[in-house]
């Protein structure tokens, strides 16, 4: 690999495996813990910091970012300068690879691993299968015969389970738990938790919350619900069960609280563990202490404040907690590994589904479609679009029937012609084009120009490397007849990474050619991804958010692709489908 040719993704995964290694070594909490928040940090930024480490004063520059103190900083720079880092190296050395696998077991922490390899010499899942089928496992401490139990069933589950699950799978099955779950008789309320609530794009498993007058109906409709597998805990406070519905394997967790504690259990259960973090941090400056139980007076006793009928400042609201910290309220999406002191500004007026009038990237049977112009345009009206752009795929795109310059002429008077009788929404004649590897698009300048709308996509050579990436996409950027970049990095969740190009420069060409950059909304593209689109905004770039529609079931995409651009702090000015339609149009005409 050529120096400054990692993505910040990769350099991020190394970073993480450090961490991981060195758990499993045995080394000091706090160093543990900077090399995978400084992974975190890495996977977060959009400015390429392996080309950034090659530069004059790169030491003082990386270390400017919060999260990376100086010996991250080295760590970075020694990749950059020689394509390695020498402590990952040696903790490779240290640690057997396939231990890292037995890790990877739900329920199996670092203490517990490191314990079955130094004691019981298992280097990976097969040496975990022959102390368990020996008993020597036993030997371990607090192995009981449950434990070991669970552990077998949890590696039965990790082959089953195929690992996290996308969003748009997840959200799906947990609403609908969610609808069955709050019909039983006695809840007050019920709302699922963790990063599902927070829009992250893939999920572990399902949290739910809930608050009911008659906990053992609750427990009995979760633990008996349709799809249950198998029942793996049924306390008085947690329920746990391994759910199995279309195909989905999943571990779902019910929480019965206490009403008054309601908001409280949500804030936490929601997460994530960062956030929670800071804001038990701003507690404690408050003279006060945070838990899933409510937001207390800070005093120097042992035990927890509610069991000892400690009065709550606030508990029975997230709003409520938010506030007493002097905070505004802080959306779940945004509850990540920043600053609570800046999210609520960035948390004001962010984009809703409702805010969205116009959908700019669909396409119809005269390519890999399922509906006509007609069907297509009906589908958005039924939205309360006022606009639809029909953009199917050019050439290039042979596999999904691309159009050649002859059918896309044709395409565009049928199109034309059937904004002429459909009313009520305005149909456009648009087409998804193909960038080619070297930058250039699928169509001459001519065609293009013939054409309301250009979406530009990548569709090809998705293992550039970052660098001709990074060139082939701002040429497209660049390109006065383009007016979106349609799926930037072009990967597929979870199966495919795409192009990994310097983000910011694609920012900075965006901000100076009034190019929007999309937000493709189905669930296995969400690409934009967040972190993105929080550097799009910081470079003042417009967004599209889209849903690439093929069949009229992928219009309910839309709200995936709005998760993300909350989380990236998406606002609706800055968003071109969410403009009114004289806004829209004479936007797309500037180009023209």
């Amino acid at each position: 690999m050529p120096k400054g040719n990692a993505s910040n993704a990769e350099l991020a995964s190394i970073f993480a495996t450090m961490s991981q290694l060195l758990e499993l070594t045995g080394a000091n909490r706090f160093k543990v813990n900077a090399y995978s928040r400084g992974a975190r940090v890495i996977e977060s930024r959009t400015e390429d910091l392996v080309a950034l480490a090659l530069e004059e004063g790169a030491k003082k520059k990386l270390t400017a970012i919060d999260g990376i103190g100086q010996g991250i900083a080295e760590a970075i720079i020694e990749f950059a300068t020689s394509e390695d880092i020498a402590e990952h190296d040696e903790l490779l050395s240290r640690v057997p690879a396939g231990l890292m696998q037995v890790l990877d077991i739900p329920g199996l922490g670092p203490k517990t691993v490191r314990a079955m390899w130094q004691e019981m010499g298992v280097e990976g899942i097969a040496d975990l299968k022959r102390i368990i089928d020996d008993g020597s496992i036993k030997e371990l401490p607090r192995m009981g015969a449950k434990t070991i139990e669970n552990i077998k069933e949890a590696m039965e589950f990790q082959a089953r389970s195929g690992g996290r699950t996308p969003l748009g799978i997840a959200m799906p099955l947990a609403e609908a738990v969610q609808e069955e779950l709050r019909a039983v008789k006695g809840v007050k309320q019920l709302q699922f938790a963790g990063s599902l609530r927070r829009g992250r794009e893939t999920i572990g498993d399902l949290d739910f919350l809930a608050c009911t007058t008659k906990p053992d109906d609750l427990r009995e409709a979760f633990c008996t619900m349709e799809g249950v597998e198998k029942v793996l805990a049924r306390g008085e406070t947690k329920s746990s069960v391994r759910l199995k519905r279309d195909g989905l394997l999943i571990q779902a967790d019910l929480r019965i609280v206490p009403a008054s504690s309601f908001g409280a259990a949500l804030m936490y259960f929601t997460g994530s563990k960062e956030h929670n973090v800071r804001l038990r941090e701003r507690a404690l400056k408050h003279d006060l202490t945070l838990n899933e139980y409510g937001l207390f007076p800070e005093d120097d006793e042992d035990t927890p404040p509610q069991s000892r009928g400690v009065k709550a400042v606030a508990s029975k609201d997230e709003e409520a907690i938010y506030s007493a910290l002097d905070l505004e309220f802080v959306p779940p999406e945004l509850r990540e590994d920043d600053p609570v002191e800046g999210l609520a500004a960035t948390g004001a007026g962010l984009i809703d589904v409702s805010d969205i009038k116009a959908e700019l990237h669909a396409h119809t049977t005269a390519s890999d479609g399922r509906m006509s112009i007609e069907e297509l345009a009906g589908a958005a009206k039924v939205r309360g679009f006022h606009t639809i752009a029909v953009t199917d795929h050019s050439v290039s795109s042979a596999i999904a029937g691309g159009l050649d310059p002859d059918r896309l002429r044709a395409h565009i008077d049928a199109v034309h012609e059937a904004d002429g009788r459909v009313k009520g929404i305005s149909i456009l004649a648009g087409s998804e084009v193909d960038i080619k590897p070297d930058g250039s698009l699928d169509y001459d300048d001519d065609l293009l120009a013939a054409l309301d709308i250009v979406v530009a996509s990548p569709h090809s050579s998705l293992a550039q490397d970052p660098k001709a990436a990074t060139k082939r996409l701002v040429s497209a950027i660049e390109h006065p007849l383009v007016h979106i970049l349609g799926h930037p990095t072009g990967r597929l969740l979870p199966k495919r990474a795409g192009l990994s190009p310097d983000m910011s420069k694609l920012f900075e060409a965006a901000a100076g050619s009034d190019t929007a950059l999309e937000i493709n909304a189905h669930w296995k593209r969400l690409d934009l991804r967040d972190a993105h689109v929080r550097g799009a905004l910081e470079a003042e770039c417009l967004i599209a958010i889209d849903c690439d529609v093929h069949s009229e079931g992928h219009f309910d995409n839309l709200r995936y692709g709005i998760l993300t651009g909350r989380r990236g702090g998406l606002t609706p000015a800055s968003c071109i489908n969410t403009w009114g339609k004289a806004k829209l149009h004479k936007w797309l005409k500037s180009k023209r």
